[in-house]
């Protein structure tokens, strides 16, 4: 097949999907939108129909990985469905609908039949951060910039599957990217167990195609049992259950009344734009001492 949005690359037993919008810093849109989700999930349907692949591999063009949702989507997706966009609250079931075909995305890749690896440098923020999480390797870059600044919407632990994100850092930790959206490096990101490696920038690709090679060294029924057994264990131990979680939390917020003094991220888009709007949305942050 072939993307407007991601690159699709296969070499032997080992393909790679490339998340391919640089000038966006591969931000996200929304199943339905034609656009990179589309692609993306398409491509991790053509990996996962070629029993020639043992590995998946995960990356991003240009200077990030993926850098979250794109912002001037978010809440419109939902107002898209009426005949006239804006002129009334979007239904529930745009909401709902929406928001759980953009979660079944990412249970595809959590439940993925080849060994799937992210590969991260650069931004790594929000629904970048959780397509890492959901693989089963993530080898990032000490410089990499790994946050769940998403949540500063006003989420406070909520609007996606974060049950891989506690079950890998814990719940100290993940509390507190949640609730902060403080940014972690790829070295703190290694320590703390979000990523399986940190190495430098010059030795990503090197140390990403290593591990996967090593992968291919197993064979094919060995990983399709193996990935069953995963499955298995990602029950057992609650995680398959952030299907649910993300995207009913999600459609929750989306219906959130906000009190004087709050910031409403949707206002100062219509107000200044989405530029302004993310900026506000971290100036903030910043403001504290």
């Amino acid at each position: 097949m072939s993307y407007k949005y991601v690159i699709y690359e296969k070499d032997g037993e080992i393909a790679t999907i490339t998340l391919n919008r640089p000038e966006k810093l591969n931000v996200m849109d929304f199943p339905g939108d034609g656009g990179i989700m589309d692609d993306f999930s398409a491509a991790l349907d053509e990996a996962s129909n070629d029993d020639d692949l043992k590995v998946l591999i995960i990356k991003g063009a240009g200077r990030a990985f993926c850098a979250g949702h794109d912002l001037e989507r978010i809440y419109k997706v939902y107002e898209e469905w009426d005949k006239e966009p804006g002129k009334r609250r979007p239904s529930q079931r745009a909401r709902l609908l929406t928001d759980r075909r953009w979660l079944e995305v990412h249970q595809k890749l959590l439940l993925h039949p080849r060994v799937t690896i992210a590969q991260v440098h650069g931004h790594c923020i929000g629904e970048g951060a959780a397509i890492a999480e959901m693989c089963d390797i993530s080898v990032v870059s000490e410089d990499a910039h790994i946050s769940h600044a998403e949540q500063r919407l006003g989420f406070a632990g909520s609007g996606i599957n974060l049950i891989p994100l506690f079950q890998t850092v814990g719940y100290k930790k993940a509390r507190w990217m949640c609730l902060t959206g403080e940014a972690i490096s790829g070295i703190e990101a290694e320590r703390i167990g979000w990523a399986t490696k940190a190495v430098p920038p010059d030795k990503l690709d090197e140390e990403v195609n290593k591990i996967a090679k090593q992968v291919t060294l197993l064979p094919k029924d060995g990983i399709a049992i193996g990935k069953v057994s995963n499955h298995m264990i990602l029950d057992i131990l609650g995680l398959t259950a952030g299907w649910l979680q993300g995207y009913m939390t999600h459609t929750l917020f989306t219906n959130l009344r906000y009190e004087p003094g709050e910031f409403i991220f949707v206002k100062d888009r219509k107000d200044k734009g989405a530029r302004a709007g993310f900026h506000k949305r971290d100036e903030r942050y910043m403001e504290i001492k």
